[in-house]
């Protein structure tokens, strides 16, 4: 090997490592790749931020912000609810939401199709008295199965036809990926509603986290203000340092035996009032020494969390959100917003103590507790998703979901007639959906995900490197080895395989951007048809079923849920053997060698 594949190598050997231990974020371990590359020399200046203008980052920072705007619509909403009231039995109901989640998947970014069914499917589980680890499972790989269908469905989609523009002179067109992915997601869909959900661990399914985290009264109390109590003359928010000592949440004060408004932040403790606090026994004792408290027997009418003016709110939090890796202590979300961190559930694990210094992760559940007309905005602000149902949101305006969906199918039919380039066609929807306030101009930068964005834009650089050096080459030739003596049916197989293994433990986006090239490395080396080859990549590269962390669907149901992560293997090995089975006889005869 040259110098230079041994240094891109090692890096990317180093990017894998750090991407599986989770210890730092994907676009961070990109981003310093990158960096290191352009000091060892092994990727020119001139290309140093090629990626971040690169068609197919471009694209798919414009399908977020299309799909927020169809999100802000209402219009995935309406048809949610309207297939969920048929959905009688538990798998006619898995049959209902997996086959609308699919068939949304294919239009928009499939995390924003799950972030929108999955309140759904949570309300229906608490109507009928079950677990959603039943149900949420099955919903995450149906979007992530219908991601296949189109060319703006998934992310590894968009990267593999603007590979093939640069490499081969054409793109694969919107509707290339249909015949081979819907066949994967028709399969795949009939999988997880007949016999995928029944593969779940008994335990997991007899848990409902849902539930768990909303039985607080006993973590609530009233505390009396006699005379002399060092809490005297202070306001609420002053007592602030001292209930952090104790890990306290001070959440309410009364006078009068009236409930002050909000959590009476501003009002100044007098001697007769009574601070609602919200704390673990132990920690209550503690508080009630240091301030000089006594225990009060609570009222029926006067706690803070049957106010109309409060409320609970339960979100979960995605990979990237604000508060992800920080705690609420450091957001100082109390001081600021007058919102306290209640609970948290992590794979089904509830933690009540000292949860204001708890570093969130991932998949975590958080219970929020609030001023009723600020936990929507705040839940927003620290990047969460909801799990409450979608009519308590505001900013949803469904008289103009036909709009919003009318000027979206018209982009698709533009871009597919090859009328207009479709990033041209992607930003003309974005352009129509700020002008008609389908969409505010504050949300189009912060629909993004910009960590993906970063990743993209690192990783491109670093394949065209490997490929340039002959990297690539390399690999293609030790799998053509492996596979020696074989036809090229099986060397495809296991290409898919391998590209399988790797998005199960890292970004799918990234493991598209490697292995594209490897693909036509090989497909050259045997002297056959490419487009195979690239396609097996495309679907590999988005069918992460056997972990949470190969693809953010998998991550945002794991709190609620309750899934640990062994529990997605039993679903999602059988599911991946199955797409393969599926997908090589009809790439072969969609797409011959």
């Amino acid at each position: 090997m040259t110098t230079d594949q041994i240094i891109l190598f090692t890096l990317l050997f180093l990017v894998f490592a750090l991407l599986i231990s989770g210890r730092l974020r994907y676009d961070l371990v990109a981003f310093m790749a990158l960096t290191a590359a352009l000091i060892l020399g092994v990727v020119p200046k001139e290309q140093a931020f090629s990626g971040f203008g690169h068609p197919a980052t471009i694209i798919i920072a414009l399908v977020l912000i299309v799909s927020k705007g169809l999100s802000n619509s209402g219009v995935v909403e309406l048809v949610a609810k309207q297939v969920s009231r048929f959905a009688h039995s538990l798998q006619t109901h898995i049959a209902a939401m997996a086959g609308i989640a699919a068939a949304l998947s294919a239009v928009m970014n499939n995390v924003a199709a799950l972030a929108l069914l999955m309140p759904v499917d949570i309300q229906a589980a608490m109507k009928a008295k079950r677990s959603p680890a039943l149900t949420l499972m099955p919903l995450s790989f149906a979007t992530i199965l219908g991601g296949l269908i189109t060319l703006i469905g998934t992310p590894p989609n968009i990267i593999i036809a603007e590979f093939r523009q640069q490499a081969l002179g054409e793109s694969f067109s919107m509707f290339d990926f249909a015949p081979v992915g819907l066949a994967c997601a028709v399969a795949g869909v009939l999988f997880v509603t007949l016999i995928g959900w029944r593969l779940l661990p008994a335990e997991c399914c007899r848990q409902d986290s849902t539930q768990k985290l909303f039985d607080v009264s006993e973590y609530v109390a009233e505390l009396h203000v006699p005379e002399g109590s060092p809490a005297i003359g202070q306001r609420v928010r002053d007592l602030d340092a001292v209930a952090e000592e104790h890990d306290v949440a001070i959440v309410g004060l009364i006078r009068r035996g009236k409930r002050m408004p909000g959590q009476a932040r501003l009002v100044q403790v007098s001697a007769g009032d009574i601070l609602v606090v919200e704390a673990v026994p132990e920690a209550m004792d503690k508080i009630v020494g240091a301030l000089k408290l006594e225990f009060q027997a609570r009222g029926q009418d006067t706690g803070p969390l049957s106010s109309d003016d409060m409320s609970l709110l339960e979100v979960v939090v995605p990979g990237g959100a604000r508060i992800e890796g920080r705690t609420a202590a450091a957001l100082n979300l109390q001081y600021r917003y007058g919102v306290t961190l209640l609970g948290v559930s992590r794979q089904g694990r509830q933690f009540r103590e000292r949860v204001r210094h708890l570093d969130i992760s991932a998949g975590d559940v958080l219970l929020l507790f609030g001023p009723a007309d600020m936990l929507t905005e705040i839940s927003s602000w620290l990047g969460t998703l909801p799990l409450a149902g979608s009519e308590s949101l505001s900013l949803v305006k469904r008289h103009k979901a036909w709009l919003a969906a009318g000027l979206f199918v018209a982009a698709i039919i533009l871009a597919s007639s090859g009328l207009l380039y479709l990033p041209v066609a992607l930003a003309v929807v974005v352009a129509a959906y700020i002008l008609l306030n389908i969409l505010p101009a504050r949300q189009v930068y912060e629909s993004i995900e910009w960590p993906v964005i970063v990743l993209l834009g690192s990783m491109i650089p670093l394949g065209v490197a490997l490929e340039n050096s002959g990297g690539t080459a390399l690999i293609a030739e030790a799998i053509i080895n492996l596979a020696a003596g074989y036809s090229p049916v099986v060397v495809l197989t296991l290409l898919m395989i391998v590209t399988m293994t790797l998005s199960d433990v890292m970004n799918n986006t990234a493991t598209a951007v490697i292995t594209a090239p490897i693909a036509l490395d090989i497909a050259n080396r045997l002297q056959v048809s490419p487009d195979p080859f690239l396609m097996a990549v495309a679907v590999a590269a988005s069918c992460a079923f056997l972990t949470p962390i190969g693809h953010k669907n998998n991550t945002l149901i794991m709190g609620p849920g309750g899934y640990r992560f062994g529990d997605y293997w039993r679903m999602g090995l059988p599911l991946e053997v199955l797409i393969i089975v599926v997908s090589i006889p009809m790439i072969i005869w969609v797409w011959p060698l």
